[in-house]
């Protein structure tokens, strides 16, 4: 029985699966995993969660929903910080064994 092609896939399913912005969407739903489990932690409703991070409820309803189309990496990370988090950005030259990008740990 003759093997099936299976192309080689990388650590980021967008990536694999063609989105043009993978890194910027792979980093916006890490920092939106962190936020939706910050709310649901402290029990927050919408409305509690829009007045602390200082955003709309509407906004905060399409981070529970993990739309993030129109919601900037900068305003979830202010939101984090709104919510009593450290966000830090590093900076550092890519190695042989780790490829330039993107990465974000929550």
């Amino acid at each position: 029985m003759p093997r099936k092609f299976r192309p080689q896939g990388t650590d980021n399913v967008l990536a694999d699966l063609g989105f043009e912005d993978a890194e910027e969407l792979s980093a916006k739903a890490a920092l939106a995993v962190k936020l939706n489990d910050l709310i649901q932690r402290r029990g927050l409703s919408q409305t509690e969660a829009a007045r602390i991070t200082g955003m709309t409820q509407p906004k905060i309803s399409q981070v529970r929903r993990y739309k993030l189309q129109n919601i900037s990496l900068e305003r979830l990370m202010q939101a984090l910080v709104s919510l009593d988090q450290e966000v830090e950005i590093v900076v550092r030259r890519a190695s042989r064994s780790r490829a330039a990008g993107i990465t974000v740990a929550a």
